[in-house]
C-alpha cells in the first residue's frame, strides 16, 4: 500500500508508474458515486457535488482505475479525494499544493489550504495519494509518467498573470505526461473586454488557444458545468454565486509518439 509523503523516490515511482500503465481499466461510476456518499466525507464537499458533477466530469475526462494522475493546486483537496476513489488502490494521485502563505510561483498558495489538504489525506486514509509541496516546476514526478492531469479552476491565474507564464506551466506539465496523456481543464468563463483578472475568469477561446500553442490536441469540449444565470459580471468569489459559476471544461491530449 502506498503511503502519503512529500517526497517519492524517483526509481520506485518510475517502476510503479510503468506497472500501473498496464492495469488501467474503465471507471466504475456507480462505485464512485457510492464512495462519495461516505458519511465521513466533509459535508461541504458533499454539498458541492451537485454543482460540480464530479462523476460526470471525470467520466468525460476519461479517468480510469489504475491511472497515475496529478491534481494541480489541489487546494483543500476536493478533487484529490474524488480522484483517489476513482483510480483506486492500484492508482496514484499526486496532490500538489505548496506549503506557503504567499509569494510562490503558483500565486494562490495558502498555508490554511495546505493544512486542510494534509488533514483530508490523513483522516480519509487516502493511502494512494502522494502529497507534493513543491512548485509546479519542481515536482518530484518522473518524466512522461502521468496518464492524466487535472487543472481545476487554476489555469486562469497563470494566464492572467501573463500568457507566457501559462506557456511555462503547460511546458512543465507536458513533460510529465505520457504520450497520449490527457489534461482535463475546468475554469470560470469570462467575456472579451471584461476585467477577467479582477474577477478570476478567463475566456474559453483564450484557454483553448493557449493549449494549442503549447502543442496539445483539443479532443473534446463539454457543457456539463455551464450556468447561463452567471452573466460573468461578478467575481467568482461573490457569495451570491455560491461556487456555481459558469464553467467551461475541455480535454487536451499530448500528441502520441509517431
Amino acid at each position: 500500500m502506498i503511503q502519503p509523503r512529500s517526497y517519492w523516490p524517483r526509481t520506485a515511482a518510475i517502476l510503479i508508474a510503468l506497472s500501473l500503465s498496464l492495469s488501467a481499466h474503465a471507471l466504475d461510476e456507480e462505485a464512485l458515486r457510492e464512495a462519495l456518499k461516505d458519511p465521513s466525507r466533509e459535508v461541504s464537499d458533499r454539498i458541492r457535488d451537485e454543482a460540480s458533477k464530479p462523476v460526470e466530469v471525470l467520466t468525460f475526462f476519461g479517468v480510469q482505475q489504475g491511472m497515475t494522475v496529478l491534481d494541480v493546486y489541489a487546494a483543500e483537496g476536493y478533487f484529490t479525494y474524488i480522484l483517489s476513489k476513482a483510480v483506486g488502490e492500484d492508482g496514484i494521485v499526486y496532490a500538489q499544493t505548496p506549503r506557503s502563505s504567499g509569494g510562490s510561483q503558483d500565486g494562490r498558495a495558502d498555508m490554511t489550504q495546505a493544512q486542510a489538504l494534509d488533514t483530508k489525506i490523513a483522516t480519509s486514509k487516502l493511502s494512494n495519494v502522494v502529497r507534493l509541496q513543491q512548485s509546479i516546476h519542481q515536482l518530484e514526478i518522473p518524466p512522461e509518467s502521468l496518464d492524466f492531469i487535472l487543472l481545476s479552476q487554476i489555469f486562469h491565474d497563470y494566464y492572467n498573470g501573463s500568457p507566457a507564464r501559462a506557456q511555462q506551466l503547460l511546458h512543465s506539465l507536458e513533460g510529465l505526461l505520457k504520450p497520449g496523456g490527457i489534461i482535463g481543464v475546468i475554469d470560470h468563463a469570462g467575456d472579451e473586454g471584461a476585467n477577467n483578472v479582477r474577477m478570476h475568469r478567463i475566456q474559453e477561446a483564450d484557454a483553448l488557444a493557449a493549449f494549442r500553442e503549447a502543442g496539445f490536441i483539443i479532443e473534446a469540449q463539454s457543457e456539463l458545468l455551464r450556468n447561463p444565470r452567471d452573466r460573468h459580471r461578478r467575481s467568482i468569489f461573490d457569495p451570491s454565486l455560491n461556487r456555481n459559476t459558469d464553467q467551461f471544461i475541455f480535454r487536451a491530449k499530448k500528441p502520441p509518439q509517431e
